[in-house]
């Protein structure tokens, strides 16, 4: 691939809108991107605020040098069934859907087109995302390029084994879920203990946002900064003693291979 690759995008959705900016972000040109929404409103609104195009599906795959599918599980099915007969056969597709593995992919499209199957998450949206590739057979080292470039526009990105993407979902793809909800319940509890719901909040997230920045500046782990904050029989032990009484660490651990294994189901 290079500059004047062609870019089609399938699914305008949220992710969708951003990667579009990573594509951009990343050094391809907007008049080189094709969106294929079935929203009008929303193709009419994403050509506007980027200067981008848009096609029929089969248009567009026709004419593209990359495929960006970007659409939920269960309906890349039926996108594969309708854009096999058009594909570019020398375009590599990228997939971002959870479960979906690259056999499935090549399967549904019954081509020799070389297929990526991505993992991002949703702070992909703010320049902060953690995406994990694996590359299929017939990916070519400026396909590769162009992915990992286009991937570390969003954020971080690491390459993995496939037997290791149902992992990799219940780790960074679920991920900020996990995060979002012991956010909710820092702030519930604060307002038990008398702060208004605002402070609460306040507090809350700049708490987490600090310590985050923290860790990923520091240089240190997580296990020597909760040691380096955490006084012999003070609050945050006592707070600390209370989480290890609820097997913290299992309840973790059970909720990730529960992800992994709707993952696997979604294969």
């Amino acid at each position: 691939m290079n500059q004047d690759s062609k870019v089609a995008v399938i699914g305008a959705g949220i992710m969708g809108e951003a990667l579009i900016s990573a594509l951009i972000s990343s050094g391809v040109k907007p008049e080189l991107i094709t969106i294929s929404e079935k929203r009008e409103d929303r193709s009419t609104e994403l050509v506007t605020r980027y200067s981008i195009k848009q096609a029929p599906l089969a248009t567009n795959v026709a004419g593209a040098d990359a495929l960006l599918l970007v659409v939920k599980p269960q309906d890349m099915a039926s996108v594969l069934e309708e854009i096999k007969g058009s594909i570019n056969p020398e375009a590599v597709a990228i997939s971002f859907a959870a479960g979906k593995t690259i056999s499935y992919i090549s399967n549904a499209l019954g081509t020799d087109n070389p297929v990526v199957r991505v993992m991002p998450n949703t702070p992909t949206l703010v320049g902060a995302g953690m995406a994990a590739a694996t590359f299929g057979t017939g990916v070519t080292k400026s396909q590769k390029n162009f992915v990992l470039d286009l991937l570390g526009a969003t954020g971080k990105v690491i390459e993995v084994a496939e037997d290791l993407q149902n992992a990799v979902t219940a780790t960074s793809g679920s991920g900020p879920a996990y995060f979002f909800a012991f956010v909710e319940a820092m702030v519930a509890g604060a307002t038990e203990l008398g702060l208004s719901e605002e402070d609460a909040t306040v507090l809350t997230i700049q708490t987490i946002v600090g310590a985050a920045k923290l860790l990923d500046e520091s240089g240190k782990s997580a296990t020597t900064l909760r040691e380096n904050v955490t006084s012999p029989n003070g609050t945050t032990a006592a707070a600390l003693a209370s989480f290890e009484s609820s097997d913290m660490h299992s309840m973790v651990a059970k909720a990730m291979k529960a992800a992994s294994d709707r993952s696997q189901e979604l294969a």
